[in-house]
């Protein structure tokens, strides 16, 4: 039976080029790089090479990339390693951030900055809700759920002018801004500089990386606690053997979606339009998210009156692989907190699908998880 994969979000195939890239460290070069004889140094001399391929592709110093198994685990590091090194400080966060963001941040005070309803962060409030304690701000780069870009440069500018502002009261509190651009990188810039971020986490498996595979990006002069402690490794920040064969993979993939970026979001995004104006037209099938300012793979509709989880089992039968949001809490029986936050009700969360398509998604395969739509809907 034919299959669609249309789930993008949640995960990416491994690129064949990114694995021929991890294979030399699964197999031959296999030493630690922390050692000191011959195959070892020539491990670490790649690790660093890699290290320096990653940071020219963010705009960075290869000292302020640091490798860790995700972009969980990254987002994880620069909260709570902002957080504990400020322990009377706050975090403010957008309501419609990844779990990854919102977990660790309910570990401290908190503010939650409103979002329109279309899922942009309101600019105003956030301004409101940053006051003379808050040590980082983090914000989505692109909503993993309903795919909406969030005007990062914008919160940078009100980020510095509070820096500014805190340096002429003599506020010594140190104010971060961190960015989570784990669905970012295959249809968006994420040059740190051009952004005007302090902290970045990515994510390998969103790009055709391997899963358990992400970087931090920290900017010189960021100070944070360490999150795992040992040997010392990355820097301090990230104790433990290195994998090198991840940290390639990641590299690679990276460099891929750095290559013919803006065609393959015009090609994407041009495909993803035909299927949300078929979605509309065929099912009256409510967008979410903002028709505009929304990255190129990302579909999310309501079907009102339907039930996405017996939507997504029937799919399944038929061929069609979709989810209902992230994939991260999709065992959760809640609603959805972006629909939520957006002013969804329950009812039109427990209606609504995430639709994400590949890189190499065809119109063949889009015409034929239509069709299944309309059998699923039916049945």
């Amino acid at each position: 039976m034919k299959r669609v994969y249309l789930d993008a979000a949640a995960a990416t195939p491994v690129d064949k080029r990114v694995i021929e890239a991890m294979l030399p460290y699964l197999a031959d070069k296999f030493e630690n790089p922390s050692a000191l004889y011959e195959g070892a140094r020539k491990v670490k001399s790649d690790l660093d090479e890699i290290r320096a391929r990653v940071s020219k592709l963010i705009g960075s110093k290869p000292s302020e990339i640091i490798f860790t198994a995700g972009g969980t685990e990254s987002t994880n590091l620069a909260i709570k390693g902002v957080m504990e090194s400020n322990p009377d400080s706050n975090i403010v966060l957008s309501a419609v951030e990844h779990d990854a963001v919102r977990k660790p941040a309910s570990k401290f005070k908190n503010h939650v900055a409103k979002v329109d309803e279309f899922g942009i962060v309101d600019l105003d409030d956030l301004r409101s809700k940053i006051d003379d304690n808050t040590a980082i701000v983090s914000i989505m780069m692109v909503n993993n759920e309903v795919g909406s870009i969030q005007p990062i440069k914008d919160v940078s500018e009100i980020v510095g002018k509070v820096r500014k502002a805190r340096k002429l009261s003599g506020n010594k509190t140190p104010l971060y801004l961190h960015v989570d651009a784990c669905q970012a990188p295959l249809y968006l810039d994420v040059n740190v500089a051009r952004l005007g971020v302090d902290l970045m986490s990515l994510n390998g498996s969103k790009m055709h990386g391997p899963k358990q595979s992400g970087i931090l990006y920290i900017r010189a002069g960021v100070v944070l606690s360490p999150d795992i402690v040992g040997g010392g490794q990355e820097f301090g920040y990230r104790s433990g053997t290195e994998n090198v064969a991840f940290a390639a993979g990641f590299a690679r993939a990276l460099e891929l979606a750095d290559r013919g970026r803006s065609e393959r979001a015009k090609n994407v995004s041009e495909l993803r339009d035909k299927f949300i104006e078929q979605l509309e037209t065929r099912f009256d099938a409510v967008l979410n998210g903002h028709r505009k300012h929304r990255v190129a793979h990302n579909v999310h509709v309501t079907f009102n009156g339907a039930d996405n989880e017996r939507l997504i089992f029937a799919l399944d039968d038929l061929g069609v692989d979709v989810a209902s949001g992230s994939a991260c809490s999709a065992s959760s029986e809640e609603s959805s907190h972006v629909l939520k936050a957006m002013g969804r009700t329950d009812e039109e969360a427990r209606a609504s699908l995430r639709i994400s398509l590949l890189k190499t998604t065809t119109e063949s395969d889009i015409e034929f998880a239509l069709d299944q739509i309309e059998k699923a809907l039916k049945a």
